[in-house]
């Protein structure tokens, strides 16, 4: 699977740290930046990340910033994007099997090594389960009718 990585300089250490996982995993990887920890502004990389994922260069994502709050914004604001800020596995799991989520999103600050493997091995091994969460994730994209039925 080809994926998008990016990241600001806050979460430089652990998107290195995840595109060496990934690399090891078999998969192709695409980085975005940042290229070291100098300052710069997160949606400068998050955004080409997300639009690889919207015009299809890259199946999936993982984007990182200090908190993981700028990036999920970036994301969220590109079409066909479902970005998941993730603190732990299972919320990292949960948002593969019922969000679909095709970008995970990590905050530099608050992910250490350990947990960033954690959330980024259950996020690559979930799949989506379909079924009614179908039907919300078509409602999130404007294609299932009705919000609140």
């Amino acid at each position: 699977m080809r994926y998008a990585l990016a990241s600001d300089h806050a979460g430089f250490a652990v998107k290195e740290f995840v595109k060496q996982r990934l690399l090891e995993y078999g998969h192709e990887v695409v980085d975005y930046g940042a290229k070291s920890e100098a300052p710069c502004d997160y949606p400068d990389h998050g955004r080409p990340a997300a639009e690889a994922v919207s015009r299809g260069h890259c199946e999936r994502a993982v984007l990182v910033c200090g908190t993981g709050i700028g990036m999920s914004i970036v994301a969220n604001k590109v079409h066909g994007v479902l970005a998941a800020l993730c603190l732990n596995g299972v919320q990292a799991e949960y948002s593969r099997r019922h969000n679909n989520a095709n970008v995970l999103v990590m905050g530099g600050w608050l992910t250490g090594k350990l947990m960033a493997e954690e959330i980024l091995e259950r996020w690559l091994k979930a799949e989506f389960e379909g079924g009614r969460h179908a039907h919300r994730v078509a409602k999130i994209e404007g294609n299932g009718g009705t919000l609140g039925g």
